[in-house]
């Protein structure tokens, strides 16, 4: 027997969510098939949630003994490694719930859930634990998983991905992340403020390889004087593990480094779960045999399947991930043609400082363009960071070269991901420079520095006043 559906969607994240509600608002008859990760995908079980809840665990621990005013007297408090992960796990069942489980339960008049692999037979039909699911249209939205690089000798080594590192029942003495990208470098500020002496090795020139150069160069100086040894332009030798205790046999700058610690995370980037699905058997198109490729309406090269998510490549962002499941189920359902503008999207680290972004690079208008308008300012000029003495960060903007559009914003800062969104706003609707000048912002405020940095451009702000509009 064959079970018919009107739409069926593989995957039980963001993405498949996003598209479930839309399928159900559109009132088509849908399934949704997970495996893998529970109900909810990698954002409220291993990703978003968990890491940004104990990512403010570590800072009530580490920045209390630590004051910035002289008035004020170190805490001394102590710390439940243990405890910690059991209240995240707690505050991670109650949104799989109350965002997940009960959302479904809305939903069930037109969505069915099944628990299992799907694999494609037909370019209409998939099988699950035996039994064989026909629709018009398909959805895959499965997710990625850790990507490991086989780097001599770690088939050896019992190391740690980002899920594996969540349910730790034990806090490691000592930790080496490999790879310092967003993951990384925000695992390796929460367990360095556990109280875990952490060492990070990156292989390209600076961490946060995708950012602006002044940007990583503030977090990479930040993060360093917390105590986090980091190692960039490295090459990895080998891995060990004797013991119990993982071996890192590095070179950086011409010297051979022996590392040791008690536990190895390998945060070296993702790749879509793309495996097992029979996405070969009838055709569909893979990226760099890691990602399944789509068109900008998320089609991929088989007309009736649909593709959104970290599956299809980066930005690997929650928000993202259902902003395309969204479209790609009104593009699949509707014929809707619905797309994204990428500039558009910011993105952000949670370290202290932050790290945010929007739109373009430095270095991707000069390949658009041949040209770049670009300032950047530090925080030592911010009247807001001064007051609280704390003043980490830079903000680097980039603007088109005759209309004085804002192109790009790009912060360290210890507000960064909440100050984007007045930046997006500015690339998103073509707002220039003299438009940012113009708006009245609250004083003090971290914000202000969008402000400051756009008056960059027509003023020496080393000579203004605080109040000057």
């Amino acid at each position: 027997m064959t079970h018919e559906f009107d739409f069926i969607i593989l995957g039980g994240g963001a993405a498949a969510f996003a598209a479930s509600t839309k399928a159900s608002e559109l009132g088509a008859k849908t399934l949704m098939i997970n495996d893998g990760l529970p109900i909810g995908g990698t954002c409220v079980n291993v990703g978003c949630v968990p890491s940004k809840h104990l990512l403010e665990v570590g800072k009530e621990i580490f920045y209390p003994q630590r004051p910035r005013f002289e008035a004020v007297a170190a805490a001394n408090h102590g710390f439940d490694f243990v405890r910690a992960i059991r209240e995240k796990n707690q505050l991670v069942e109650t949104l799989r719930q109350a965002n997940y489980l009960d959302v479904l339960e809305h939903q069930k008049q037109h969505v069915t859930f099944l628990k299992g692999r799907a694999e494609f037979i037909l370019e209409d039909e998939v099988t699950v634990n035996g039994e064989r699911y026909r629709a018009k249209k398909f959805l895959i939205a499965t997710g990625s998983s850790t990507r490991i690089i086989p780097f001599s000798g770690l088939d050896h080594v019992k190391y740690l991905t980002n899920v594996t590192v969540m349910n730790l029942e034990k806090q490691p003495q000592t930790l080496i992340v490999i790879g310092a990208g967003p993951l990384g470098l925000e695992f390796a500020q929460m367990f360095a403020h556990f109280g875990t002496k952490v060492t990070v090795i990156e292989i390209e020139k600076q961490i946060l390889p995708l950012e602006e150069p002044q940007i990583a160069a503030e977090l990479h100086k930040n993060l360093a004087a917390e105590g986090i040894t980091i190692y960039t332009s490295a090459r990895m030798q080998s891995m060990a593990e004797e013991n119990g205790r993982k071996i890192v046999n590095v070179e950086v700058n011409g010297e051979k480094l022996r590392l040791e610690a008690d536990e190895l995370l390998m945060a070296t980037g993702v790749v879509g779960n793309v495996k097992n699905l029979g996405l070969e058997k009838i055709g569909v198109e893979l990226e760099k045999s890691s990602y399944v490729k789509v068109d900008k309406y998320f089609r991929t090269s088989v007309d009736n399947i649909y593709a959104a998510g970290d599956v299809i490549g980066p930005p690997f962002l929650e928000t993202i991930a259902a902003k395309e499941g969204n479209f790609a189920a009104q593009n699949a359902l509707k014929k809707a043609k619905k797309t994204i503008n990428f500039d558009e999207v910011p993105h952000a680290v949670f370290t202290s400082p932050e790290v945010a972004a929007v739109g373009l690079t430095e270095a991707e208008y000069m390949r658009r363009y041949k040209y770049c308008y670009c300032k950047t300012i530090d925080f030592t000029r911010l009247p807001k960071a001064l007051a609280i003495k704390d003043t980490r960060g830079v903000i680097k903007m980039v603007i088109h070269h005759e209309k004085r559009t804002v192109m790009g914003v790009h912060i360290c800062a210890p507000l960064a991901a909440d100050m984007i969104h007045e930046a997006t706003l500015a690339v998103k609707f073509g707002l220039t420079i003299d438009d940012i000048i113009d708006m009245v912002h609250v004083f003090p405020t971290f914000s202000e520095a969008i402000k400051l940095v756009a008056q960059s451009f027509v003023t020496d702000i080393g000579k203004m006043s605080c109040c000057v509009v």
